[in-house]
Order: structure tokens, then C-alpha cells, then sequence
């Protein structure tokens, strides 16, 4: 049984730049639900005996007629369970060390990374995510659709939710301003310790 993970700070602690409101909602409802629809699926398969990142890496280990709920379900708290941990009120506010030496080897520059994080959450047609993924080719950016998890192509150690409940009462249809307020509450230490794990 897979369970809502508590919230490491308050849902206030990243205002001005995401809502409590929106904080309040997103992990109350729309984490929790995703929660329970993944342990609805998996009463089905009681003797299915694999990790939730195994299964979203490779689908094919999900029996046919639950793989649609754990794709979606289970990518969902995937997804959440990331995505609060990188968040913070406090923490680095840029990357720094091996983690900056990875993003200039891969990007040229900590700007062009940037940038190329901010149109993959920009122009993600519809819901889903934005990604910074450690590969064996070195640090990536891709996107992906609606709860889809990038981890067949690598390691997710940055994740930004597109998805329009991530922030419309505050931003309602500007999805920029929210992917670039985004930036000043990203936890950079968090980041640095996935990469180095």
C-alpha cells in the first residue's frame, strides 16, 4: 500500500511563487487521489511483487488490466512524491559544485539550461511535466505528457507539474510566469543530493 507522503513544509512556505491554496489542493486531492486509484489497481494483483519505479520503467511488468491505473496513477505519485521534495522555501537557490559542472557540461551554461528547461514546460501541449534527467550521456531535458514518467530514458532529479491545477488560481492561463516563479523556490541541495545518489 502506497501512502500520501507528508508535506515537508507548510503549504504557505512557497508564497508569493505557488499559493497555499493551490498547495493545500494539489496534495490534499489531487495527490491523494492518484494514491489511492494506484492501491485500488494493485488489490487486484495481491502477489505482484514489484517496485513502483520498476513498473513505471518498464510497463510491460503490470499485468495488462491494471497497467493503465498504474501508468496513470502511479505515475501520478511519482511524479507529486519528487516534485515536493525538490520544492522548499529555503535551500540553494542556484545549483552549485559537481551539480553546476554537469549542467555547464551538458547545456554550455547554467542560462542555457535555463532556457531550455523553461520552453520544454512552456510549450508541453496540454498537462503534464518538465524534466531534468540524469543520463548515462550526462544531464538531459525532455517533457512528458499528462502523469508519463521519463525514467526509461534516465533519472529524475528536477520535475516542474505543467498541468493547468499546479497553478491556475493564481496564475490562471500565464503558465510562464508560473515556470519562471518556479525557479526561485527550487531547492538546488535537494537537486545535488538526487544527482549524487
Amino acid at each position: 500500500m502506497y501512502k500520501l507522503p507528508k508535506m515537508p513544509y507548510a503549504y504557505n512556505a512557497l508564497e508569493p511563487a505557488i499559493d497555499a491554496k493551490t498547495m493545500e489542493i494539489h496534495h490534499t486531492k489531487h495527490h491523494n487521489a492518484y494514491v489511492n486509484n494506484l492501491n485500488q489497481a494493485l488489490q487486484k494483483h495481491p502477489n505482484l511483487k514489484v517496485s513502483l519505479n520498476e513498473m513505471l520503467t518498464d510497463l510491460t511488468t503490470v499485468p495488462e488490466d491494471i497497467r493503465t491505473a498504474v501508468r496513470n496513477n502511479g505515475g501520478g505519485h511519482y511524479n507529486h512524491s519528487l516534485f515536493w521534495e525538490i520544492l522548499t522555501p529555503g535551500g540553494a537557490k542556484e545549483p552549485k559544485g559537481e551539480l553546476l559542472k554537469a549542467i555547464e557540461d551538458s547545456f554550455g551554461s547554467y542560462q542555457e539550461f535555463k532556457t531550455q528547461f523553461e520552453t520544454a514546460a512552456k510549450t508541453r501541449f496540454g498537462s503534464g511535466w518538465a524534466w531534468l534527467l540524469q543520463t548515462k550521456d550526462g544531464l538531459k531535458v525532455t517533457s512528458t505528457a499528462n502523469q508519463d514518467t521519463p525514467l526509461n530514458e534516465g533519472k529524475p532529479i528536477l520535475a516542474l507539474d505543467v498541468w493547468e491545477h499546479a497553478y491556475y488560481l493564481n496564475y490562471q492561463n500565464r503558465r510562464p510566469d508560473y515556470v519562471e516563479a518556479f525557479f526561485s523556490v527550487i531547492n538546488w541541495d535537494v537537486v545535488l543530493e538526487k544527482f549524487k545518489q
